[in-house]
């Protein structure tokens, strides 16, 4: 579990090296202004996520018949080649490529989430989860800061270090990892469950499952506005540079951290994951409409809060739905949810790109750079009310006490 958590922040340390930094070489390569590098951005965004649309399935059904130690070693390489390309890009065509290749065969999360599962007991999977989401906000908290940093020696160095952070990761787990998916509970491989489809058709089968994968894609497409839109919004409405965008997603990185290490586990326990996810969707409401609103950074900064609390829906979603699927499954599950975020990733940025362009430049005299941030707004809160319809009456082993959940059932004996 440690080196899975270990992996998460050294992986997510690493993409946030380049957050800072990204806007400017994208403009630098294409010889644009920073609104219309945004495009760009989305547009390479998007490709990445296409293609993990594609795979993500196919290496969770890999890791469901060979194991989540290879796939998950394989994926940190190619993440680490991913970043020396960037690094070396003469032109924008470059970028596409490297993206391109990342999406092929990145699936860090998705195996981490699956092998997350197979050491951990049911009723402790969301916190779990939601220890991955917390790991995730050390590295958002430390690579933007460390990427601001590297920026003053050179826009190309944050890159060279995201890779060789990734491959001395690579050689980590390679002496250190065990496998945690036995060969007892591996089931074969099948080309029709190894892909998109495929794996959709069969966690539709589990009815509750695929409800909330629906609300789940409405969420990830309203968080996925943050990462794709922050630095062009935050550089051009307050004038930040790449040092201060890091410093505002450490502020981000740290309100992960503290929603997933502390308070998942403590609104699970006595909530429930239903309303720990119906509380962060509520949250991030507000996050979204106060960030559109915002006039000042300050005003901004003030909103990071409640707009980070909304990414603990992610863990709890996941627990329930995991609690819901056979072990052999898990992995599939995990495909199909890194599915659905590459979706998002594929949708969002293109269009909350745009749509920033479009409202910074002023449609029909209307000015609002913001928003991209009430549209995100729009399709939380149409996530809560699907996820609030679709688990009336849930019950879970979760949201049973320990203590009652305990005691044996009382035993009948049979009249004579």
């Amino acid at each position: 579990m440690y080196f899975i958590l270990i992996t998460v922040v050294l992986d997510t340390m690493g993409a946030g090296l380049l957050i800072p930094v990204l806007p400017k070489l994208i403009a630098t390569l294409a010889g644009a202004s920073l609104a219309s590098a945004s495009v760009y951005g989305g547009e390479i965004s998007a490709l990445f996520a296409a293609v993990q649309f594609l795979v993500a399935p196919l290496l969770g059904n890999l890791s469901d018949r060979f194991g989540r130690r290879p796939i998950l070693l394989f994926s940190l390489a190619a993440f680490g080649i991913n970043y020396l390309i960037m690094g070396w890009a003469t032109s924008i065509v470059w970028l596409f490529i490297s993206q391109t290749f990342a999406g092929a065969f990145g699936a860090t999360t998705a195996t981490a989430g699956a092998y997350m599962a197979d050491v951990t007991p049911g009723p402790e999977r969301a916190h779990r989860f939601a220890l991955i989401g917390a790991a995730m906000g050390i590295g958002i908290i430390v690579g933007p800061i460390v990427g601001g940093f590297l920026s003053h020696f050179g826009l190309r160095l944050p890159f060279f270090v995201a890779a060789g952070m990734s491959l001395l990761n690579v050689a980590y787990g390679t002496l250190i990892l065990p496998e945690s998916h036995p060969r007892e509970k591996r089931r074969a491989f099948s080309l029709r469950r190894a892909h998109v489809l495929g794996a959709f058709r069969h966690l539709r089968k589990i009815p509750l499952v695929f409800q909330i994968l629906g609300c789940s894609l409405l969420m990830r497409f309203a968080l996925q506005t943050v990462p794709a839109t922050w630095p062009y919004f935050t550089m051009q409405q307050f004038k930040w540079t790449p040092l201060i965008v890091g410093y505002s997603l450490a502020i981000y990185g740290t309100t992960s951290i503290l929603g997933h290490g502390f308070l998942v586990k403590r609104l699970v326990r006595r909530l429930g994951s239903r309303w720990c996810t119906l509380i962060a969707q509520s949250a991030s409401i507000v996050g979204f409409v106060g960030f559109a609103l915002s006039r000042s950074g300050t005003m901004a900064l003030a909103f990071i809060v409640p707009t980070g609390l909304g990414y603990m829906s992610g863990p709890a979603m996941t627990g329930i739905m995991s609690l819901r699927t056979p072990a052999e499954q898990q992995g599939e599950l995990q495909g199909a949810i890194a599915s659905l975020t590459s979706l998002s990733m594929i949708v969002t940025p293109p269009i909350m790109t745009h749509i920033f362009h479009r409202f910074s430049a002023g449609v029909d005299g209307v000015v609002l750079p913001g928003a991209q941030y009430l549209a995100a707004a729009a399709l939380a809160a149409t996530s809560l009310a699907l996820f609030w319809r679709a688990t009336r009456g849930y019950s879970a082993q979760e949201n049973v006490p320990r203590t009652l959940a305990a005691v044996p059932a009382p035993v009948r004996t049979p009249e004579p």
